[in-house]
């Protein structure tokens, strides 16, 4: 994880705002003029004061007018900027999603494969949820709070500049000075809740999913007494955090009494020496004693913003990483004329899984690559679909690199089917149809009758509209893999790369698939990667992989 400071973690944040900067600006002006608002409702209540001791001529109408005017009017501008706020919060929210899900596509599979998956959904959730603190209730605050304080130290200064630099100080010291000190005591207790609460996430995630494993073996106390242990480390993190918003609060209210007693001490003693009269001294009082509101706010994000720059932080993690593989645009499109591996060598890490391969992959051809469980035969197809880009040597198709090649051109020319089908809590059909949105329901049930599973799915309760669960857990591993096969021939592209396509099925099942891959070879290029013997039987040649080199 990159280490940023709060206030690039803020800058960055702030600069996602550009898009609704009318309404950000709108916002600072509303909130300005309700504080105004409030605090001279207080500062009228003085005047009026002033008029029944005869210290001064104004009409006392019209200060009750004026002060039932900016009542309403505060209300009224409190609301609308509140509404902007959010407005903007929860919009920025749903475009920076929209990104990190961009960021994540663009980021799979090279440097999400291995990933902690729990700790991802924690980031894409409650971290992006927490930038509604930051949005909603820092920005416009903060510039709010600027604004009040000049104009409220220019009103308390022209009794006496000697008032307003006190009153300068005093909402220096609860707006900056106390968040300041406040967020250095914190220390990483905000990333420190981040990522345990990522980690607990991520624990409770592999709990479900191994759930029957937990039962089976009898670990189900042992499991929860992790799970208790993690929660408790989290409460003490979140607990620490609330004992600095605590102190935080405590400060901040010692210092604006402290500060309110000097204005009237300081003002008192000015008046003593003849320098202030006693308007100034009822005015600057009550004009500072009604005036923290705006630098109050400020000082109690202190603590809170921990949590949220934290979050912040792990966000912005995944909007700068920069994908192992980037994703192609703007060349010519290409047909599909076979493909080529030219000595390639390829390392995970140090590991080196592929080493001098070369294979020759004709058009209309089905190729059979057979080795060992770990021997880098899967590797290989992915090189084909360019989720990594070789080490050494070259990947082509049609005579042309796969890293020269756009990636929608090259994902449209090849149907990849891997060992575990991935689907998704939805329907049979649209866990069918990711394969080509448009599909028609004929074409639906052609390609499963290829994949032998048509069969299955109509004896199912609402057939083909049959939710298959999370994960596809209310399927078979078989049936899985045939829905994958199924996906396959309805994306219909000339290229297809099957790895062990018949691993999870019986020996019918394997014989119906290869028929129906023989019987729709015409116009395809297979590649077809298995450890069974029985599997190569369709295969016009047979290439073998061992310990990353192919004869």
């Amino acid at each position: 994880m990159k280490k940023r400071s709060n206030f690039a973690v803020m800058k960055n944040l702030i600069h996602l705002v550009k898009p609704l900067t009318d309404y950000m600006i709108l916002a600072i002006l509303m909130g300005l003029l309700g504080h105004l608002c409030a605090s001279f409702i207080t500062i009228f209540g003085a005047f009026g004061i002033l008029q029944v001791l005869g210290m001064w001529k104004g009409s006392l109408g019209f200060l009750f007018i004026g002060v039932a005017v900016f009542a309403v009017l505060r209300g009224i501008l409190r609301y609308a900027e509140q509404s902007c706020n959010h407005f903007i919060a929860f919009k920025l929210l749903a475009l920076i999603r929209d990104e990190v899900f961009q960021s994540l596509r663009k980021l799979t599979p090279a440097k999400l494969e291995g990933k902690d998956k729990g700790n991802l959904i924690t980031v894409i959730t409650s971290d992006i949820e927490l930038l509604e603190v930051f949005y909603a209730h820092t920005i416009s605050p903060t510039a709010i709070a600027v604004l009040y304080t000049i104009l409220l130290c220019l009103f308390i200064g022209q009794f006496h500049v000697i008032l307003g630099i006190l009153a300068l100080l005093a909402y220096l010291a609860v707006g900056v000075l106390i968040p300041l000190a406040v967020s250095k005591a914190g220390g990483d207790d905000g990333m420190r809740f981040r990522t345990k609460s990522g980690e607990l996430g991520s624990f409770v995630l592999d709990s479900l999913r191994g759930l029957s494993e937990t039962l089976q073996y009898g670990q189900g106390q042992e499991r929860m007494r992790q799970m208790n242990h993690r929660t408790d480390e989290l409460s003490k993190e979140e607990e620490r955090m609330k004992r600095t918003t605590g102190r935080n609060m405590a400060i901040t209210g010692m210092t604006i009494l402290i500060s309110d007693l000097l204005m009237l001490f300081v003002s008192s003693m000015l008046y003593q020496r003849g320098t202030l009269g006693f308007d100034g001294v009822l005015i600057s009082t009550v004009a500072l004693m009604s005036s923290f509101g705006p630098v109050t706010a400020l000082a109690n994000l202190g603590s809170t913003l921990q949590n949220t720059f934290a979050a912040g932080n792990r966000v912005l993690d995944i909007l700068e990483e920069e994908p192992m593989v980037k994703e192609i645009n703007g060349q010519k499109e290409i047909a599909f004329h076979g493909a080529k591996a030219e000595h390639v060598t390829f390392s995970y890490g140090q590991e080196t899984i592929l080493k001098d391969v070369s294979a020759d992959i004709k058009e209309n051809s089905v190729v059979g690559i057979i080795g060992k469980s770990g021997s880098g035969k899967s590797t290989l197809l992915k090189l084909l679909m360019r989720f990594w880009d070789v080490h050494e040597g070259s990947v082509s198709i049609s005579g042309t690199g796969v890293n020269q090649i756009n990636t929608s051109n090259l994902r449209d020319m090849e149907s990849f089917v891997t060992q575990e089908t991935c689907l998704f809590h939805d329907s049979v059909a649209a866990n069918l149809r990711i394969a080509k949105l448009d599909a028609t329901q004929e074409e639906l049930e052609a390609a499963c009758k290829k994949a032998s599973i048509h069969e299955f799915i109509k004896k199912l309760p609402q057939g083909y509209e049959t939710q298959v669960g999370e994960l596809g857990d209310t399927l078979s591993g078989g049936e899985r893999q045939r829905l994958g096969l199924a996906r396959a021939f309805l994306h219909d592209a000339p290229f297809m790369l099957l790895d062990e396509p018949t691993s999870n099925l019986d020996s019918l099942n394997e014989a119906v698939i290869l028929k129906s891959l023989e019987e729709e070879r015409n116009g395809k290029t297979v590649v077809l990667v298995s450890h069974r013997e029985s599997t190569m039987q369709i295969a016009d040649v047979v290439y073998s992989v061992e310990r990353g080199r192919m004869s």
